[in-house]
């Protein structure tokens, strides 16, 4: 079946899964997510890029679980996508927040070239994909201390990715990490003495998976 044909199919359950979470997607928004849909579907026919193939299953365990953290990011004005994969959360969230400087990281280089892929297709401006190692990037002068926000989805343990968040920070910055559902268990009491933790639970609108947002806001900074 060609991908254009099965992107019916995601958009119904795109917009439709948005909606039930209480976000509604404009004609643009819409258009832009499905754009990089087609192209991650295109480009995983050649390379590994997600296990997950369908365009429904694309649109719920990538898109929508996605978009959940983009009705928590307020005022931030630049923020980090660490481990960023094929685009998650950072593109669909900088197509919700278009005002927001982006910055994606990842250390496979082929999923950087097709993040940048997608970047150059859509025409998105103010976010950039960069091919390296996290720790190197901690004494970095464009990117150490220069972040308002840090976000993950399913990229390390909580403990480690507050570890390689908190360098790239500003004061009072944020870290924002994304979990299925044992993520309430990476919660280490280490982590509630160093930090303010906020747990936000909710459920995929179809397979009804639950799924955790939690954010980490270190002690001294607030």
């Amino acid at each position: 079946m060609a991908v254009q044909s099965d992107l019916q199919g995601f958009e119904t359950r795109l917009t439709s899964g948005a909606l039930e979470l209480g976000m509604p997607l404009t004609p643009d928004q819409t258009r832009l997510l499905t754009a990089h849909a087609r192209e991650l579907l295109l480009w995983n026919r050649k390379m590994n890029l997600t296990a997950i193939r369908t365009p429904q299953a694309v649109a719920e365990k990538h898109f929508i679980d996605a978009l959940t953290i983009s009705g928590f990011v307020t005022q931030e004005k630049r923020i980090m996508d660490m481990g960023t994969g094929g685009g998650f959360p950072g593109i669909p969230v900088k197509i919700m927040h278009p005002h927001i400087d982006f910055f994606l990281v990842d250390a496979v280089r082929k999923k950087i070239s097709f993040i940048s892929h997608v970047i150059r297709t859509l025409g998105l401006k103010d976010i950039r994909a960069t091919h390296a190692r996290v720790e190197d990037l901690a004494g970095e002068p464009d990117t150490a201390g220069t972040f308002d926000a840090v976000m993950a989805r399913g990229f390390t343990r909580l403990d480690a990715f507050a570890d390689l968040a908190l360098p790239m920070l500003r004061p009072k910055g944020t870290i924002w990490a994304l979990k299925g559902e044992g993520g309430p268990d990476e919660i280490t009491p280490e982590l509630q003495a160093r930090f303010h933790v906020r747990t936000d639970e909710y459920e995929l609108p179809f397979d009804k998976a639950r799924r955790y947002l939690i954010r980490l806001v270190l002690k001294s900074s607030v």
